[in-house]
């Protein structure tokens, strides 16, 4: 009875957490993304930028991306950069961006 009693009442506040926790996420990728974007549109002047910093995203680790939304917040932009650097010579974001580019192509000649 008693713990039926203590998980009813702890139920809301662990969905809170999670709920909390999703919020943080997607506030420390958009700032991670703000980030990105810079970075690109500064090394590719010209390039639209959001099919990159989309496989940049899609190929960072959390660890990442909390290194890359620091760079904004923390004003430690110099390991931002490097790590967004990293990313992008990696063989799978190589290919993401090819392929987002080469999807845009095809969309555009039909």
């Amino acid at each position: 009875m008693i713990r039926a009693l203590l998980l009813t009442l702890l139920l809301p506040l662990l969905t809170a957490c999670v709920g909390f926790q999703d919020v943080t996420d997607q506030l420390v990728r958009q700032q991670a993304r703000t980030f990105i974007n810079g970075e690109v549109e500064q090394r590719f002047p010209g390039v639209d930028a959001t099919p990159i910093t989309n496989c940049v995203i899609d190929n960072a680790s959390a660890q990442e991306i909390i290194t890359i939304a620091g760079g904004i917040a923390l004003g430690n932009t110099d390991a931002a950069s490097s790590t967004v650097r990293n990313i992008l010579q990696r063989p799978a974001t190589l290919q993401c961006t090819a392929g987002n580019y080469f999807d845009g192509l095809l969309r555009g000649l039909g």
